[in-house]
Formats: C-alpha cells, structure tokens, sequence
C-alpha cells in the first residue's frame, strides 16, 4: 500500500468520539503523518478541522455517507488504515469493512458487538485475509486492556516457561459512563435478535467468533454472569464482585485472539470477567443488584425491541448516540483492569492495566488512534483477516499504550 494518498482516514470524525480521535490524533500523530478526516457533512467536517489547530490545517476532508457503497471504496482505496466511529457497526458498518476487505485497507473499529463481527467473519473473512487486509474490531475500552492483558500474560508465561494458560479472571474497576452510542448498540443487537431468533446463540456461545469451534477446549460451562466475594478470585482481593457488563463481548474477543494464535493460550484455557463493586458495608448489595439489574435491562429491552412502541418508548428514555459528557467529567474518569491467571506448572500472574480519563470515551479515544497509528505505521505480523487487537497489533499497540501513559504490566505473585 506505498501508493496509497493517505496514511489513515478517520471515519465519523464529526461523532462525539470521533471528534476526541481527531483531537487525539492532531497531537500525537507522527511529522508527516497523511491524515484525513471523512464523514457526510462537508460543513461539520470542516468545523471540526478548525478546531484542531494548525496541524490539522491541510488535513483533506472526503465526503462519504455510510450507505454509499461507491463512496465508501473510493475511500478505501485511496489510503492505508480506516479507523470508524460510526456505530451501531450492524447498522452502519457493514458496507465500509466490505469496501477494505476488497481493497485490501486495514480497518479498525469501536464495536462491541458480537453479531456484527460473526457476519464480518461470514462475508469479508476470506476476502480480507486474500487481500491483506486486517480487518481490527473492538479497538477502544472493549476489548483492548481484555485482549491484550491475556495475550501479555501469555508472552509471560513462555518467557518464564512456566507452562500453558488456565483459569483466567480479569476484575474490572471504572469511573465512568456508558455513551449513548453503546446503549444503541445494544438496541441494534436486540432488534436483530428480534427479528431473528437464532443469532441469538451468537450472544450465549462462549466461542461463537472463534475460527474453528472443533478446536477450543471443553472446560465446561463458563458464563459471563456473576456475583460472589472477591477473595474467590485471589486472596488478595477484598470486597465483592459482579456482572461486568462488556463480558459477554470482551470474553469473546480473547477467545477468538487465542484462536487466531493457533491456540496458543492453552487447551485448558478457560476465562472470565467480573466488576469490582468495593468492600464497603454496601458492597454485597451493590453487587447484587447490579448483576439483576443488567439482567433485568437484557429481558426487558429484548422484550421492547420487538414491538414498535416498545422502540418508540426505548427511544424517548435512552441517551442519544453521539453524546457524552463533558471535558471534566472525562478526564476525571480511571481504568484498572487486573487479570488473574494460572499456568500448567501452578504459577500464578496478575496483569495490571489502567488509565485515567472516562474509560468509554477519553480512554477510547486514545486506544483508537492509537490502534489506528498502529496499522499504519508499525511493522506488524503478516496475519490478515477478521482480526482481534491482540492478534493483529500485540506487542506494537502494547508499547504505543504504555508510551502515552497506560500501566500494561505483568507481575508473578
């Protein structure tokens, strides 16, 4: 791709997160970087353009709308990397990992939703892999710091051969909030299950994205719900843990990264994420009514989204995709991830990942760009396809990450 016009092209650069990649990438982009920002109005494009600031100031603008399919490959065919904001992928997307896939373009997007990856598997897979193409899904807060803290315990455990990966737990603490734009993925899941019942067995499987079921170990039952006392986990932990929200996804990424790997994590391997909701009095109750709570919101959505009143109500009461909070509200939020693994030999690890700022927006801004930067300019392994972050970018995203300040660290306890 050395003739290419564009180093990267962000998609939906006039989007809430959109405008906090462009932001992101004005200031960190290397000298030289070819960089243009794209989305359907020419006049908020340019608006966002000014606010950048001189760097940004040659930046080209390209207009295309994400139901153009001719727009959207003359877009992937004029640069090297596509990073996309526009969400809900199963709405939105589809058309754009076509046109890279044919293109042979890297992509990388913010979607955490398990339907729309298992149809990019299905249509674009093998072309993508016949051109090249790595074709990155869920490059922000899901599933980034999941993904690549089993693939860093992983190269641990070799560099200490300390054997194969088995029970894996990663425990989840946040301040921060969920985007109308992941409410409205959720929405568009739940109307495509609606209107189709079996992809819901696309939700339910733990490997439903995995490249070849026949090869994923049998360890039992491993669900994505969860309500116990944190000790269970490690007895270094206090307080008590919950449903995490993003598990049923992010679970599946760092099944699918294990596959694409070769199965590298180990026939054994077995992962889970829970939230920690702290060790105050109020903790266990807390934590009960969270894991119901999340429950509750999946039945009742389910049930509303198959009724169009039910969708009128659920548009009336929801927050609206391309919002999100304030600037001081954003960087007052934090991350830590803390994954806790065993090996084959009986040696135990915890890997640490964290940052500071709202995990669903400032810190996904910069995973995103990050991530995109990546693909552009990072000598990368030769596999090409539907890919994971940790398959695609492992080490490369892993030393970006920890460059702009993230704590990516694996201990031996």
């Amino acid at each position: 791709m050395t003739d290419r016009e564009f180093d990267l092209v962000l998609f939906g650069a006039t989007g809430f997160v959109g405008k906090l990649t462009a932001d992101y990438l004005a200031e960190t982009a290397p000298s030289g970087a070819r960089i243009a920002l794209a989305g359907r109005s020419p006049d908020k494009l340019t608006a966002v353009r000014d606010e950048l600031g001189p760097v940004a100031a040659n930046w080209p603008l390209l207009v295309a709308d994400s139901s153009d399919q001719s727009a959207l490959d003359a877009l992937a065919a004029r640069t090297k990397v596509v990073v996309t904001t526009v969400g809900p992928y199963l709405r939105y997307g589809m058309a754009l990992v076509q046109a890279c896939a044919r293109a042979g373009t890297h992509y990388a997007d913010l979607t955490g939703e398990p339907l729309f990856i298992r149809e990019c598997i299905d249509r674009y897979g093998e072309q993508a892999a016949a051109t090249g193409a790595k074709i990155v899904n869920s490059c922000g807060y899901d599933s980034i710091p999941s993904d690549l803290s089993v693939y860093q315990l992983y190269r641990r455990s070799v560099d200490d051969n300390t054997g194969e990966l088995t029970d894996t737990t990663l425990v989840a603490w946040l301040k921060g909030g969920a985007s109308g734009g992941t409410i409205d993925s959720g929405r568009a899941m739940m109307e495509a299950i609606a209107a189709d019942p079996a992809k819901g067995s696309v939700l339910s499987h733990p490997y439903s994205l995995s490249p070849d079921r026949s090869m994923e170990p049998d360890v039992g039952r491993q669900s994505d719900q969860a309500l116990s006392r944190a000790s269970a986990i490690d007895p270094s932990l206090g307080g008590w843990v919950t449903t995490f929200i993003m598990a049923q996804h992010n679970t599946k990424i760092v099944r699918r990264s294990n596959g694409l790997l070769g199965w590298v994590y180990g026939k054994n391997f077995r992962y889970r994420e829970v939230m920690g909701t702290g060790s105050s009095p109020a903790a266990p109750l807390v934590a009960a009514g969270f894991a119901g709570g999340i429950a509750a919101t999946m039945v009742t959505g389910a049930v509303l989204s198959r009724v169009a009143a039910g969708r009128r109500l659920l548009d009336r009461i929801l927050p609206k995709p391309g919002t999100g909070p304030d600037e001081k509200s954003r960087r007052s939020g934090w991350f830590t991830m803390k994954t806790f693994a065993r090996t084959t030999s009986g040696t135990k690890y915890v890997c640490t990942f964290a940052g500071k700022g709202d995990p669903g927006y400032q810190a996904t801004s910069v995973m995103l760009g990050e991530a995109g930067l990546s693909l552009a300019f990072d000598e990368l392994p030769e596999l090409a396809g539907i890919l994971t972050p940790a398959s695609a970018m492992g080490d490369a995203l892993t030393e970006r990450l920890r460059a702009t300040g993230m704590t990516v660290k694996v201990e031996r306890v």
